[in-house]
């Protein structure tokens, strides 16, 4: 029982994600990682996509393809190339870091309460991104916000006859402060016999 109380949110939620719905978070991972890339490459560059700037250094060269190798599965990266300089390496692949599991609670933040600009913020700065500007966080944010409501609005596809609800208090950290939070979750049985998780809910005890 102990065990229970010292999960977080995101441990819940990803152990419970990665079963029925492992591809949604696997989207919202791969479009922060392309942000991120994208903001780590127009700051070596000197401007933004299509940007005139007079800081402006080399060009954008296409991309090149890599799998990433996550907790929520294989994402295939598009890595931005350069025309002239050295090659473009994004800094959360480099070896003992934790940024992919900072990613991925991010966006399983953005599932359960909706992710805040000052999240953002902070985790590109614990990543060690300085080309991140306020607009972009905070259209990373918009993104991911639709993402999450893209994927709770979706429709339920034929009959759920069995209908099982179930909480548990889980303890949540936010700076320094401690609080429990019930997280519900709905199970539904599929007329076809699959049962899944058809909704989570996070709601303050």
């Amino acid at each position: 029982m102990a065990e229970q109380h010292r999960m977080t949110t995101a441990d819940v939620v990803a152990k419970v994600l990665a079963g029925e719905h492992g591809d949604f978070v696997r989207e919202a991972v791969a479009l922060v990682a392309s942000e991120l890339m994208e903001a780590e490459v127009s700051a070596e560059i000197g401007a933004g996509h299509g940007e005139i700037h007079p800081d402006r250094v080399t060009h954008r060269n296409g991309y090149r393809q890599r799998p990433w190798e996550t907790r929520v599965g294989e994402i295939e990266l598009l890595i931005p190339k350069k025309r002239q300089g050295p090659a473009y390496f994004p800094s959360f692949l480099e070896p003992r870091r934790r940024s992919e599991q900072a990613i991925v609670s991010v966006v399983l933040e953005a599932y359960v309460n909706g992710v805040s600009t000052r999240k953002v913020d902070r985790l590109v700065e614990q990543l060690g991104i300085t080309g991140m500007s306020k607009d972009r966080v905070s259209a990373l944010c918009r993104a991911l916000d639709e993402q999450v409501a893209v994927f709770r609005d979706r429709p339920l596809e034929g009959a759920y006859p069995y209908l099982w609800l179930d909480a548990k208090h889980v303890k949540v950290r936010s700076g320094s402060n401690v609080r429990s939070k019930a997280l519900v979750i709905a199970y539904g049985v599929h007329e076809s016999g699959v049962r899944e998780v058809i909704g989570l809910v996070g709601a303050a005890a």
